[in-house]
């Protein structure tokens, strides 16, 4: 990822890392009904889809493009085993350019002018054209919450599910919330005590770093916050400091060059620690190439998320996954961006007689029963909660990188599961 843009990054990271504790559900459709109501062309026409990528960002060409190139995956898959009820699925693909305005030209060509009836596994910086894709009553199949659309507007199911109304304002009033279960992890699962949080000096990185050390505080943490000059970082210091402070943890607010760099200072200094923990975003194989530097600490790199393990090839659908997703660069992303379009294939074969609409769709999508990608997912689910729920049992998958087996699955996802407290934070 770019260097010169760690604020939006770190906006990013706060998302991810979040998204799969925050709560979200739909909103009653009264005031979106009659809209949206176009089809895919029946009689073996085929039936289109489109993907909106952010794949020419501000933050790096790669930095998107995982979930668009693991659904383009299973879409070809699915195509050479004949469709769906015979019919070809067509991908359409839309780079926004990670900008608003470009996302809002993406929604325009591909709701509006191509009518496809889904959008599947978005991944957009600024999805600024959200609020027309619900009005225009289109089902936003497995999105990445990067930003707050997928806990603000009806029509949108995002990867990790949702709790709230999503009335036109994120969350409840404008408040989200995410749980405690990765610190509750380390805490328990590994005997961590002590926290080094890492940030910038820059607005956002520093948002999310409170964040963090908030819910480090309510799981009993001693927290160590290290803030580093954006323009001239100094690793080397923040590291000897929690080395000093005998941080059993490291989290970050920072891009992956920022994160290489305070793992090679980390080695420098022989900083020790249980974990450097990293989100689903840099769950990737190209962690060997990213520290290559810090040999120690890359070894130290724990990931955590809501999904099933890239690397757990003994799992049917992750064996499946690998054998249609060949090629060096995989990702925790990829696999996701396969299960987004597999769930929107579960919604069109639903639709009887083969008449694969955007309201037979969004009614599959909006049936309230968990759903898991056939293993993929910790299961996910869509409710209307009037409140916020102030604590939540939430599952996680976990991952620690170790070179020559890369990510080594850490427990059965669907069985390390807490009881945690859900905290406000605003988007």
């Amino acid at each position: 990822m770019s260097r010169r843009v760690p604020a939006v990054e770190a906006l990013l990271v706060v998302a991810v890392l979040l998204a799969g504790a925050a709560c979200g559900s739909r909103l009653p459709e009264s005031d979106f009904e009659g809209r949206g109501t176009a089809s895919a062309p029946v009689g073996g026409a085929p039936v289109r889809v489109g993907i909106i990528t952010s794949a020419t960002s501000p933050v790096g060409g790669a930095a998107f493009t995982g979930p668009r190139d693991g659904a383009k995956a299973y879409f070809d898959r699915l195509n050479a085993r004949g469709g769906i009820g015979g019919r070809e699925v067509e991908v359409r693909t839309c780079d926004d350019g990670g900008s608003g305005v470009g996302n809002n030209d993406c929604v325009h060509r591909l709701v509006e002018e191509e009518k496809v009836v889904a959008l599947v596994a978005t991944s957009a910086l600024d999805y600024a054209g959200a609020a027309r894709v619900s009005w225009a009553g289109v089902p936003d199949i497995g999105g990445q919450p990067i930003g707050a659309a997928y806990e603000t507007y009806p029509h949108l199911y995002g990867i990790y599910g949702s709790l709230a109304p999503r009335n036109g304002k994120p969350g409840w009033g404008g408040e989200l919330y995410g749980g405690t279960e990765v610190y509750r992890y380390f805490k328990r699962e590994r005997g961590a005590r002590t926290a080094a949080v890492v940030s910038y000096n820059q607005a956002a990185s520093a948002a999310y770093a409170r964040l963090v050390t908030r819910g480090l505080k309510a799981e009993g943490y001693k927290v160590v916050t290290e803030q580093v000059d954006f323009a001239l970082p100094n690793f080397r210091a923040a590291a000897a400091d929690l080395k000093e402070q005998g941080a059993d943890l490291v989290f970050d607010a920072m891009d992956t060059h920022g994160n290489a760099r305070l793992c090679e200072a980390m080695d420098d200094v022989g900083a020790k620690v249980t974990a450097k923990v990293t989100n689903v975003q840099n769950w990737t194989s190209s962690v060997g190439d990213d520290y290559k530097d810090a040999p120690r600490c890359r070894n130290a790199l724990w990931a955590t998320g809501s999904s099933r393990n890239y690397e757990d090839t003994d799992h049917p659908a992750v064996h499946e996954f690998r054998a249609a997703v060949r090629g060096k660069g995989l990702s925790q992303w990829q696999l996701e961006g396969w299960a987004a379009a597999m769930w929107f294939t579960d919604a069109a074969k639903s639709c009887p007689d083969g008449d694969v609409t955007r309201a037979c769709v969004d009614r599959f999508m909006n049936r309230n029963k968990p759903y898991s990608a056939r293993g993929l997912l910790i299961p996910v689910t869509f409710e209307h909660r009037a409140q916020p729920p102030r604590t939540r049992r939430t599952c996680l998958s976990v991952a620690r990188w170790r070179d020559g087996d890369g990510w080594v699955t850490q427990g059965d996802m669907n069985d390390q599961c807490f009881d945690v407290p859900q905290l406000a934070y605003q988007p």
